[in-house]
């Protein structure tokens, strides 16, 4: 009777563990805009439990109460999520301007290193011809989804590099506000950067300058949210 009683109370300890971690929901937008955001990288800093959102902007992670959510996303300024309990979520990503890529962005994104924290996640994206499985399994399909995000990351990472305020500005006499506005109406492609030298980049920010230049006043601005470029923890 007292085993039975022992096993009863085990087994009401164990589901309420496997309880206390589960399935979190929600959905992710860009701040002040009913925009819901694809493929925003979702880690659980605490279980390294990786997840990303749907075309509909909505994610299901595994998680606990006390965990820390990271979301990230090319464009967007990474936010947390402190976890106090499991109801849907509704999170809000700031777009990145020029100025926050390049004082931010070395200190954030550049440190994170795909290949060397999540390695099973190109393990699992690969496909093999005799594993089925391999093909349409939810898991293999989020590990290519993951991989693909991995390699957007990359290419954006390098044009912050590559098409920096200081170089910009030494070809296109503008400062500042305009600066800034210039370098995200003609950011270059990753495509345009591996394909072309130096030379071609500084024709192509001379040409771009001679178009900003021509166009009305209120073209050249570029429509900004409110500034939280700070990381925020929402509850």
């Amino acid at each position: 009777m007292q085993v039975r009683c022992f096993l009863a109370v085990f087994i009401c300890f164990i589901a309420g563990s496997v309880s206390a971690q589960t399935l979190l929901k929600g959905t992710v937008y860009e701040n002040m805009t009913t925009n819901k955001l694809q493929n925003v990288f979702i880690r659980d800093k605490n279980t390294k439990q990786l997840a990303l959102t749907d075309k509909n902007g909505n994610f299901e992670i595994a998680t606990g109460a006390g965990h820390l959510l990271i979301f990230d996303s090319p464009g967007y300024v990474s936010d947390t999520l402190y976890v106090i309990d499991l109801t849907n979520k509704k999170i809000m990503l700031q777009p990145i301007t020029i100025a926050l890529r390049e004082v931010n962005i070395s200190s954030t994104r550049i440190q994170f290193d795909p290949h060397k924290e999540y390695p099973e996640v190109y393990q699992k994206s690969k496909v093999y011809i005799m594993s089925p499985s391999s093909w349409f399994s939810k898991e293999g399909k989020d590990a290519r989804r993951l991989k693909q995000y991995f390699k957007h990351e990359a290419e954006e990472r390098h044009i912050d590099a590559v098409f920096t305020r200081a170089y910009v500005g030494s070809i296109a006499p503008l400062k500042g506000q305009e600066l800034e506005d210039f370098m995200t109406l003609y950011r270059p492609t990753y495509a345009f950067l591996m394909s072309n030298n130096s030379e071609s980049l500084a024709v192509y920010i001379n040409d771009s300058y001679k178009k900003y230049g021509a166009l009305p006043p209120g073209k050249r601005v570029v429509t900004r949210l409110l500034d939280t470029s700070h990381v925020s923890l929402k509850r």
